[in-house]
């Protein structure tokens, strides 16, 4: 049974396929939140929307060079 392999009971099942039988894909997407379009958002919306979208781009940004020194590190030690 497809709600047991996935561990999601019968109904959430059941209403997965509704909506992917209904709209696709894009009626799976999860719409919480009520995201405001652009043009829907005040200037300081826009800005903190901005600075919430930096600050991850920072922190990738970080991650990616933690990596990638932890990598190099990893490869000079093997030789």
């Amino acid at each position: 049974m497809i709600s047991a392999k996935y561990q999601v009971s019968y109904q959430q099942a059941r209403n997965y396929i509704v909506k992917y039988e209904a709209g696709g894909v894009e009626a799976l997407r999860d719409n919480r939140g009520k995201r405001k379009r652009p043009d829907e958002m005040s200037e300081l919306e826009k800005l903190r929307a901005e600075v919430k979208i930096l600050k991850a781009e920072k922190e990738r940004a970080e991650m990616e060079a933690s990596f990638l020194k932890k990598l190099e590190e990893i490869e000079r030690r093997r030789g």
